[in-house]
This record gives structure tokens, C-alpha cells and sequence, in this order.
């Protein structure tokens, strides 16, 4: 992979060929950043610079070009599938096919595609201790070409205890020649003991021109549509992938959150339970990428009020919506309805009932978006 492939991010994409040229390459690395930046187009394009200098063997760059170098290591979350017999954890190798199928699309994704990806329903994602274990046992063999062994472990805040624990032993001990290059879109989630033995590098958002840039020359969308869609994409690539998406995800969630404030507005009980019955059946993943999407729209209501259209960025159905209900987001309740929607995601991630937890969510929004 050519660095070309990453968006933007020039500065970091000097830093990290310099590491090389200056040999000072960190053992371990923690790319930390928002979705859609390119922390996991960074990592790879930085394996495959590793993996190809001056001593690597010829075949080096046409074997990453289908990620298939054997001193590469990916580790991801997956899940458990009822194929699986009780007593077994998963690993990545149970679904190397499927995230290989993923990668040569291109290094950006969103976890929500890696589970539709594995044929995920309702399960949580993790990083399993079995998956710690057999990470170890492939960096502890020899390099087979003679120079760095990378692993890449792609959101680290999705090891469980047992798997945390494990990595820290890797980080503290770390097989020869070994390079870890951990992609985190909450770094906070991980052990302060293995945020300490990682060299951090902050990816920042991506400019809204090199994104206007990138959707002409890449995706072919004119001039006009691309300067809306980077200034509603907010520094993601992603988000501007989304945006060029008429059926995608975020449309749903928005009219969830329509709803669900004009059922609360109404005091409509019988409605609101409805409401989170339908939002109960979506699985867990899906329910906490909806609670992120209604934290976003609060904030973006609560800026609305401003008048200042430099400071929002939201879809033309997103503004057609807050230019009647942003009102009712103001500095009397916007507060309590972020830590409402924090505190659910987190009750819905420790696995709580769903249909309590969305109910008593749309109770509680009635009293907060009434207040005055």
C-alpha cells in the first residue's frame, strides 16, 4: 500500500517515513484519532514501508498489494457465531477470509461494515484472550523474510480483560523486531499500563478541501456536490463514503430521533414504548452507533441556536429538522440529555436489558426536552 492511498495527513505520513530513514521505529504504536480519519490507512501504509525496504526480498510489494505478507499480522474484534461450539473463543483467523475480502476494498470502514462483514446480528464485538494468545504465538516464530514482524490491531479497545492483560505482556516484552501498531478510536477504554508503552500519534480531521479534493479526483463527484459534502463530512472520510450513500444508516437514525422528540414533546407514552421496542430489536451494536448519532445531533441542535452556520454541519434533512426543534435544546437541559444518552450507551455496552433501558431513556427525555 503507497501512502498516496491515506487522505491527507501529510504531517504524520513525514514523521513516520523519518522514523525509518532516522532508525528510531518505536516498538509499539497507538494511532489515536476520530472515525474516518485514516488511523488504520496510516497503519497499513506504514507496514507495507517497513516491509519493503531496501533488504526486503523482491516479491515484498506484490504480496501487499493482497495483503498477504506473511511477517503481517492483522488482529481485529470479532464474534461468536452459533457454528461455533460453546467452549470456543474467536479469533481473527476464524474470519481471515472475511476481513481479507474487506481490506482489498480499501483501508477505510467503519465497524458497522466489519460486523455485517462476519454476518453479525445481534453480538458485541471483542478482542478475546484466545485471540492475545495466538497473536504471541505468530510473533514468536523467526521473520520468514528477514526484517520487521508488524501486527496491526485494529480498535484495541475491544480486548476484554483477559486479552488486555495479555497484550501488556507482548508490549512489555516484545518478540524481536516486532513492531505493534494499535488503531484506537477511544484510547481512553485501554489500561493506562499499555497507553504507556505505546508512542502516540494523534490523527487529526482531515482538511475539508483535501476532502473536496478527494471526491473529485477519486470519486468523480463535481465541484459543487463535493464542497457540500466535505463541509457535512467534518474532517471523516467516512462520513463523506456516507454522504454519497442515499440509503445509509444515519438517514434511519435521524428519524428515529424525529420521532422520538415528537413523541416526547407529546407526552405520548403508549408511542415511546412502541418507540424503544422497535429500537430494542436492532442489536447492541447498531442501538450505540444510534446513541452516538443522537449525542451528535444534540450538540449540533444546541450550536444551531448560535446562528453562526461556520460552527454546524449537518445534512440538509438534519437542518430541516433542527430549524423548529432546536429550540428545545438549550442551556437548561442539553447537558443532562448528553449524560442521559452517555450513560445509556454505557448501560447498553455492559449488556443491559435493551427494552429498560430505551424505555426509561424516552421516559426521562420527556421531563429534559419540556424543561424550560
Amino acid at each position: 500500500m503507497d501512502w498516496k492511498e491515506v487522505i491527507g495527513q501529510e504531517d504524520i505520513k513525514h514523521r513516520l517515513t523519518a522514523m525509518v530513514q532516522e532508525g528510531r521505529v518505536p516498538h509499539a504504536l497507538l494511532f489515536c484519532g476520530a472515525e474516518g480519519t485514516g488511523k488504520l490507512a496510516l497503519a497499513m501504509a506504514f507496514a507495507s514501508h517497513l516491509l519493503t525496504g531496501p533488504d526486503a526480498p523482491a516479491n515484498a510489494e506484490a504480496m501487499l498489494r493482497e495483503w498477504a505478507h506473511p511477517d503481517l499480522h492483522f488482529s481485529y474484534p470479532t464474534i461468536k457465531l452459533s457454528s461455533m461450539s460453546a467452549d470456543h473463543q474467536p479469533v481473527s483467523s476464524d474470519f481471515a477470509k472475511e476481513w481479507h475480502q474487506l481490506i482489498m476494498q480499501g483501508p477505510y470502514f467503519t465497524l458497522r461494515q466489519w460486523m455485517k462483514q462476519m454476518g453479525a446480528t445481534t453480538q458485541q464485538s471483542i478482542i478475546t484472550g484466545a485471540e492475545s494468545d495466538e497473536l504471541g504465538r505468530k510473533l514468536n516464530l523467526k521473520s520468514s523474510q528477514g526484517g520487521y514482524k508488524v501486527a496491526i490491531i485494529w480498535m484495541p479497545e475491544r480486548m476484554n480483560q483477559t486479552s488486555a492483560n495479555k497484550i501488556l505482556k507482548l508490549l512489555e516484552e516484545p518478540p524481536q523486531q516486532t513492531v505493534f501498531l494499535l488503531v484506537s478510536n477511544e484510547p481512553e477504554k485501554l489500561l493506562e499500563t499499555i497507553r504507556s508503552r505505546t508512542q502516540r500519534i494523534d490523527v487529526k480531521l482531515i482538511g475539508e478541501e483535501t476532502i473536496r479534493q478527494a471526491l473529485i479526483t477519486q470519486r468523480g463527484i463535481d465541484e459543487e456536490a463535493a464542497t457540500q459534502i466535505a463541509r457535512v463530512a467534518h474532517g471523516s472520510w467516512l462520513r463523506a463514503l456516507e454522504a454519497l450513500d442515499a440509503g445509509n444508516e444515519n438517514r434511519q437514525f435521524l428519524d428515529m430521533f424525529t420521532l422520538l422528540m415528537r413523541l416526547a414533546y407529546a407526552r405520548n407514552i403508549k408511542e415511546l414504548k412502541k418507540w424503544s421496542e422497535a429500537v430494542a430489536a436492532y442489536g447492541r451494536e447498531k442501538q450505540r452507533r444510534m446513541l452516538v448519532y443522537f449525542g451528535q445531533q444534540v450538540r449540533e441542535n444546541f450550536v444551531y441556536n448560535f446562528k453562526i452556520p461556520a460552527l454546524n454541519y449537518m445534512t440538509a434533512d438534519e437542518e430541516a429538522f433542527s430549524k423548529k426543534f432546536s429550540p428545545f435544546i438549550h442551556e437548561g437541559n442539553v447537558i443532562e440529555i448528553s449524560e442521559l444518552i452517555e450513560r445509556s450507551n454505557r448501560d447498553i455496552g455492559q449488556n443491559a436489558n435493551a427494552k429498560i433501558v430505551f424505555y426509561d431513556f424516552a421516559l426521562k427525555m420527556i421531563v429534559l426536552i419540556l424543561r424550560k
